[in-house]
């Protein structure tokens, strides 16, 4: 119910400061699975949720939760808080927990915004990948294509999901987490590539 309270309440006037677009709506499969998105800008997640009818389980920084506005919001809308500078084992319990009951997950990989705007991807943490292992969870991979900025248009792109299956029974230490990270990494920047090379194309073709 506060889900939808506050998607109402926020729509209307975030629609006209920040206008989104989603693309590949139809990739995100049925069921639980993990969105794993860059992280441009704190309005990543807000403009996500107002354009999207399902509900997800947020994957947050705790130090939101110490407002007591958005700590509040946050979590009623269903949000796990982890502590970044530790092992959060609680944290990442509660993750599996939801994604065993069937639901959807959204994460940011890199853990943090990216705030080098020159930069393309930031460093990709071990959690996304040790959650998908442990529960065989689909990861669908996500890219804000560039920092929402007021009254411009934003864009969402949705790529189709992929397993980690080759880790599945593996052993996951230090190592393999490592290998299984490059492959969030590579399928992440694979979204950005296709979707770089169809824009370009596409300006070519306005150009004749």
């Amino acid at each position: 119910m506060l889900l939808w309270f506050v998607r109402i309440l926020l729509w209307i006037p975030l629609s006209i400061l920040h206008p989104t677009y989603i693309y590949g709506r139809k990739n995100r499969p049925k069921g639980k699975a993990i969105l794993c998105s860059n992280h441009r800008s704190n309005w990543d997640i807000v403009n996500y949720l107002l354009h999207t009818k399902e509900k997800v389980v947020i994957l947050a920084k705790k130090e939101l939760a110490k407002n007591k506005f958005f700590g509040f919001i946050l979590k009623h809308l269903g949000a796990i808080f982890i502590d970044r500078e530790g092992n959060d084992i609680n944290a990442i319990k509660e993750c599996m927990k939801a994604l065993k009951a069937g639901k959807k997950l959204f994460i940011f990989p890199e853990g943090t915004r990216l705030k080098d705007e020159s930069a393309v991807l930031g460093e990709i943490k071990s959690g996304l990948a040790l959650i998908a292992i442990k529960t065989k969870t689909p990861i669908v991979p996500m890219w804000v294509v560039s920092k929402p900025k007021a009254f411009r248009k934003s864009k969402i792109i949705i790529g189709e999901p992929y397993e980690l299956s080759d880790f599945y029974g593996k052993k996951l230490d230090e190592v393999t987490l490592e290998e299984a990270n490059k492959v969030v990494r590579e399928k992440m920047l694979e979204l950005k590539y296709n979707y770089d090379q169809k824009l370009q194309a596409k300006k070519r073709k306005n150009k004749k």
